[in-house]
């Protein structure tokens, strides 16, 4: 099981990551979008996005720098396997705490606003209830990582995410004899990459996406006249 979820799994999830979202933006372009609700309970889904969205956008980068950078660079700075360990722990607590006060925010809105509920797909609920378990289960581990900070269980993590981009096998050794809590949040990170495409997550990708096709695809472009040019009505 351990070698299923941690060396097989992540390229389950991040292969339908990438070919659904393609897909999807291919074939149903018009359902990319995150279905705003914002006349209903506008105050708290401001507050409540506003701050899910800075924590979560904190933590997506410390991670992604956290692990995919090679520890020899941050050894080369002066950070330690240790102070790293206590650094991510601390600062991604702040930011996950932060985070889950919002997802709770807007998690509460969609559950309890009927008109909201109502036209709220499953997916719409599913997702934002996974976040809210995700963010949960990163808090539980933070006491935990702060008082094992001196084993550098963080080196046993870069080198399983570096090594899955890597195509290293045998990679899930590296975190075969990690604490539970760790592989949970690991595992529903992984199922919520996997469950990306058919969710209104994938608004994320369109700062990424309408530039390419704009560029790739005659149909991205307008045709603009300025008033002076344009053409006449055979009336006039």
């Amino acid at each position: 099981m351990n070698n299923f979820f941690f060396g097989i799994y992540p390229y389950i999830a991040l292969s339908i990551m990438i070919v659904g979202s393609i897909a999807r933006y291919d074939r149903d372009p018009f359902t990319w979008k995150s279905s705003s609700s914002q006349l209903l309970r506008r105050k708290q889904l401001m507050v409540g996005s506003i701050l899910f969205h800075v924590g979560v956008l904190f933590i997506f980068f410390g991670h992604f720098f956290g692990l995919l950078v090679p520890h020899q660079v941050y050894e080369a700075i002066g950070i330690h396997a240790e102070a790293k360990q206590l650094l991510a722990a601390i600062a991604g607590g702040i930011a996950g705490i932060v985070a889950i006060i919002g997802a709770l925010m807007l998690a509460h809105r969609r559950l309890t606003e009927p008109r909201i509920r109502d036209t709220s797909s499953f997916w719409d609920i599913t997702i934002l209830l996974m976040l809210v378990a995700q963010l949960a289960l990163g808090l539980i581990s933070v006491p935990y990582s702060i008082a094992t900070a001196e084993h550098g269980s963080v080196i046993n993590f870069m080198n399983w995410a570096q090594g899955v981009f890597t195509f290293q096998s045998g990679n899930a050794a590296h975190i075969a004899d990690e604490p539970l809590i760790y592989k949970l949040h690991i595992v529903l990170g992984l199922t919520i990459f996997l469950v990306f495409p058919f969710t209104r997550l994938v608004h994320i990708l369109s700062g990424f996406a309408a530039p390419v096709r704009y560029l790739l695809t005659r149909t991205g472009y307008q045709i603009v006249r300025s008033r002076r040019q344009a053409p006449r009505h055979p009336a006039e």
